[in-house]
């Protein structure tokens, strides 16, 4: 019998660091999603998203988390890619850390976004995650630069940006939900990434890079 990670070779993706895993979200693990976000990620009236999503109403924040799971799936070609990596923590589902790129065969380059249960925030657990991206962007997939961004007043975004090397790299105006926000834009290369001192274990990787035609 065909198992779904023949079907679909990204489910079968894990990256393993000393206290977190993460592999892509799949439909029966979206309710433990939605639970760790009904939990709370930030606090009220400071979003730090530009899609305010977090702010829907209870009933509405599940569909709308499933719809972009399954959008992100949809979606996923070669040419455009988004791989949302769920984060478990002594197996419990703590955030979402996602990494994806557009033409990535000419441009090598990466972008990044997640967030944390405020639970689990405080403990250096964001700055793993990113870490472990950031690795497996440049030593398995070849990626040449890794970008992300937060609105200034993110003070933990950027905090873990700087610490793991991340350089600014300008501010744009966006729309964030209904207000205006300025927005910091960090760039991070090989060579001025502050490699963490672990060793990221990667597991289904030869299988998910074919499928995303990435030599």
């Amino acid at each position: 019998m065909t198992s779904l990670n023949a079907v679909w070779p990204l489910f079968g993706l894990t990256l393993a660091t000393p206290r977190l895993e993460l592999r892509p979200i799949q439909d029966h693990e979206i309710p433990a999603a939605v639970a760790a976000a009904r939990t709370g990620i930030h606090e009220p009236g400071r979003n730090p998203f530009s899609t305010p999503w977090t702010e829907l109403p209870a009933q509405d924040l599940g569909p709308n988390m499933a719809r972009w799971y399954w959008r992100c799936r949809a979606e996923c070609t070669p040419e455009s890619w988004t791989l949302l990596l769920g984060i478990w923590h002594n197996s419990e589902f703590i955030g979402c850390q996602d990494v994806g790129a557009k033409d990535f065969a000419t441009l090598k380059t990466v972008s990044t976004g997640s967030w944390l249960k405020q639970s689990a925030q405080g403990r250096g657990l964001g700055k793993e995650m990113r870490a472990a991206v950031a690795l497996y962007a440049f030593d398995w997939l070849g990626a040449e630069v890794a970008e992300s961004e937060a609105a200034d007043w993110n003070a933990a975004s950027l905090g873990v940006s700087r610490s793991l090397g991340y350089e600014l790299n300008g501010t744009t105006r966006k729309a964030w939900g209904t207000k205006v926000e300025t927005v910091q834009h960090v760039r991070l290369t090989p060579d001025s990434f502050k490699r963490p001192d672990w060793t990221l274990k990667v597991g289904g990787h030869e299988a998910a890079a074919n499928f995303l035609n990435i030599s």
